[in-house]
């Protein structure tokens, strides 16, 4: 017995490593396809405001390289249950969402609207917060305020050349672990191709970035992230293992809870852009770009490695843990508020 329990663990490992070098693969070859197409028919970030550093125009359509790849590498191996189902869909309409964005026709409120729908597509598929101590009534709108709010932390991150896919990157590769860990056998094989597909694009996104990822990448993998993180097994061993998700995702929680309370302060509207980003922030103190993202990976890592912990350690633990953590990023985000950001 223990012989073929063996052999079928080695199999699926086998299975999850093939899917992790597909997606990277496709991503590799599909990534300079989409940068092509997108000069072709001019599907470009021009540098139009002071908030746009990069020199010369930069081609969109990155998104679609990432979204590509993700289902191919996934279409190609797995049979597609009811959640996988409703995870693609979603996925698709973000991703149509995005796409027409980046053409820049969409306003915020049908942005919105669309990720609302999106989470709806989610929860009618069983993707939805499941843990006891929320009733159905709260479940619900706590899952769509967490599907929103993900989605967009993501996007607000894409603000430096391989910083919003180098993170997301990191947190699927947590969400592996904590998926294998919890039996999901129908969620792992997303995760892993989500974290191939987005390390294969940084072969291309990383500075100098030669195409970046738009709103249909960035839209695009912060519901994937939203959705493969709410059906993790994280109270095994402790109710607070709950919050494990905020710390695998926390890197981009932070920066979109910093933007928006210095927004409030300054007395501008949320979704108005404005250099307030930690990223920003750090390279306007002293950091380059490549120093800013390579410490951002290591945060998202450290963040990542504590959440894991969180599903382990005693009540004690995780009190000790949220307090550091917490006492940590209230003192980063007053010295990083403090920061002159004047253009």
């Amino acid at each position: 017995m223990r012989l073929i329990s063996n052999n079928f663990l080695n199999f699926h490992m086998l299975i999850y490593v093939a899917t992790f070098f597909l997606a990277l693969l496709l991503s590799f070859y599909l990534t300079p396809i989409c940068r092509q197409a997108a000069l072709k028919f001019g599907i470009m970030d021009r540098p139009d405001n002071p908030l746009k550093k990069q020199k010369e125009p930069v081609p969109y359509l990155g998104g679609m390289a990432v979204y590509l790849s993700f289902l191919l590498s996934t279409a190609l191996i797995y049979q597609y249950s009811r959640e996988v189902l409703g995870i693609l869909l979603a996925g698709a309409i973000i991703v149509i969402l995005g796409l027409i964005d980046d053409f820049g026709v969409l306003s915020p409120r049908i942005k919105l609207l669309g990720q609302f729908i999106a989470a709806v597509v989610l929860i009618k598929a069983s993707i939805y917060i499941k843990l006891s101590i929320f009733p159905a009534w709260l479940a619900i709108p706590l899952t769509i305020l967490w599907v929103i709010a993900i989605t967009n932390a993501i996007n607000l991150i894409d603000i430096m050349d391989g910083l919003a896919s180098g993170v997301g990157a990191i947190a699927a590769l947590f969400l592996v672990i904590v998926n294998f860990q919890s039996g999901r056998e129908f969620i792992v094989p997303l995760s892993i191709a989500l974290a191939g597909s987005l390390t294969g694009f940084l072969r291309y996104n990383f500075r100098p970035a030669k195409i970046y990822l738009g709103d249909t990448g960035s839209l695009f993998i912060g519901l994937m992230l939203a959705a493969l993180s709410m059906n993790g097994s994280y109270t095994r061993f402790s109710l607070y293992g709950a919050i494990a998700p905020v710390f695998i995702l926390g890197l981009p929680i932070f920066d979109m809870l910093l933007v928006i309370y210095i927004r409030f302060r300054r007395g501008i509207p949320v979704m108005q852009g404005s250099p307030d980003h930690f990223a920003l922030r750090l390279r306007k103190w002293r950091l380059s770009v490549g120093q800013t993202v390579i410490s951002s990976y290591a945060a998202a890592g450290l963040l990542g490695g504590l959440g894991l912990l969180l599903t382990r350690v005693s009540t004690q633990g995780v009190v000790l843990i949220v307090l550091t953590v917490l006492f940590a990023s209230l003192s980063i985000a007053y010295y990083l508020r403090k920061i002159d950001m004047t253009l």
